[in-house]
């Protein structure tokens, strides 16, 4: 897949296959330089469906759904980081930091433990261990 993914110019992002309801869906999350297109994910889906259906490699029925990650994308690993530097996050804590849990700012550096963003004109330094969700700030602007 990932040649495949490298030949449309395309970077992935995700996968996850997950159960709701009575559906099982594995779902592709990818990127590109100015945005995914539907065309894209069509591409993707159209190219890759033979693909797995000759590896059969998941032996449930599941639905194949191709995206991109959204306007809340996650930040799981580092190259997710590295497309977040510079932008506004949102960072949610398991415990309350300064009596709060929900902080947005502009992310400005991370390492494997921890995150730092500018809150304001403040630096917060937070420890990764402490943080339950960190994705890209929805921004309707």
């Amino acid at each position: 897949m990932l040649p495949l993914l490298a030949e449309l110019g395309l970077i992935p992002v995700d996968a996850e296959f997950v159960r709701e309801g009575s559906e099982n869906f594995l779902r592709i999350y990818i990127d590109k330089e100015g945005g995914v297109t539907i065309n894209d994910c069509e591409e993707v889906s159209r190219r890759i469906d033979p693909m797995l259906d000759e590896e059969d490699f998941i032996g449930d029925p599941y639905i194949l759904e191709v995206s991109s990650p959204g306007l809340g994308r996650k930040l799981r690993r580092p190259h997710d980081f590295e497309y977040a530097q510079g932008r506004e996050i949102e960072v949610r804590t398991y415990r309350a930091i300064g009596g709060k849990k929900s902080f947005t700012g502009i992310l400005t550096a991370f390492d494997d433990k921890t995150v730092t963003m500018r809150v304001g004109e403040e630096e917060m330094l937070i420890t990764r261990s402490e943080i339950s969700l960190i994705r890209l700030a929805l921004d309707f602007d």
